[in-house]
């Protein structure tokens, strides 16, 4: 039991940069606290005393905002960060390393008995305000973005953002040099917003800047094409994008 306490105030130290001693976690972290109570209140449950396990758990609830039911199974170094407003369902199974942040919701979709709530595979983090419904399973080590709304499996490693939650390619967002290039002379920082929080005016930026980059291309090979024909080509000076930098 010391083991699995010292595990949980470690790990607070090692997710949140603002915990300073573990006193300071100790009297001041409501998602410890939260943790800790429901400890006991799985205890009970598991022993057969569910009016009571139901009934520290609501207590746990008046004290730190974080409502966690007691038959939910919890795994090892888990960490709330803030917590207001978290809810985990009785059915939900949570593995270990996983973090929530506040306004997360592991909740149900039906109101049938047995596995109607999600379960959290090992080092899974969820952000703010986001919702994870119904019994689905998400990967290890994926990430949840924050107010995403996740209804359907998520794989390992994977991240999901948007509502509906969907998994983003990591491939298709990846950058060329020649966009990077076109955006900066243009003033515009096409990747202000990250993948993780994709910014609709970014994205259709981004699909412009890769549109004038296949343009040029194009007319660099229709150029050559007409050159090797033998017919005349009369060049016209283009400004370089070296030439054209915004200026503030």
């Amino acid at each position: 039991m010391f083991k699995l306490l010292k595990e949980d105030i470690n790990c607070v130290f090692d997710r949140d940069p603002a915990a300073h001693t573990v006193f300071d976690v100790i009297t001041t972290y409501p998602g410890f606290h939260a943790l800790m109570i429901h400890r006991v209140a799985h205890l009970c449950w598991g022993k057969g005393f569910c009016w009571l396990g139901r009934f520290i758990s609501h207590m746990g609830r008046w004290l730190t905002g974080i409502e966690i039911h007691p038959g939910a199974k919890i795994g090892r170094r888990f960490f709330i960060d803030h917590g207001m407003g978290v809810v985990i369902g009785e059915t939900a199974i949570i593995g270990d390393d996983c973090t929530l942040y506040h306004g997360v919701t592991l909740g149900g979709t039906s109101w049938n008995k047995g596995k109607r709530h999600p379960t959290l595979l090992n080092g899974v983090v969820v952000g703010a305000g986001a919702k994870v419904l119904g019994p689905i399973e998400i990967g290890e080590g994926a990430r949840v973005g924050s107010n995403s709304v996740v209804v359907k499996a998520v794989p390992a490693g994977a991240t999901v953002v948007g509502v509906p939650g969907r998994v983003i390619d990591r491939n298709k967002s990846q950058t060329t040099k020649e966009r990077e290039e076109i955006a900066s002379k243009m003033g515009f920082n096409a990747y202000g917003a990250t993948a993780d929080m994709p910014d609709p005016v970014a994205h259709a930026i981004n699909h412009m800047l890769d549109h004038i980059h296949a343009m040029d291309k194009q007319l660099e090979e229709m150029k050559k094409v007409l050159n090797d024909s033998g017919i005349e080509y009369k060049e016209q000076n283009i400004p370089s994008l070296k030439d054209c930098e915004i200026k503030e």
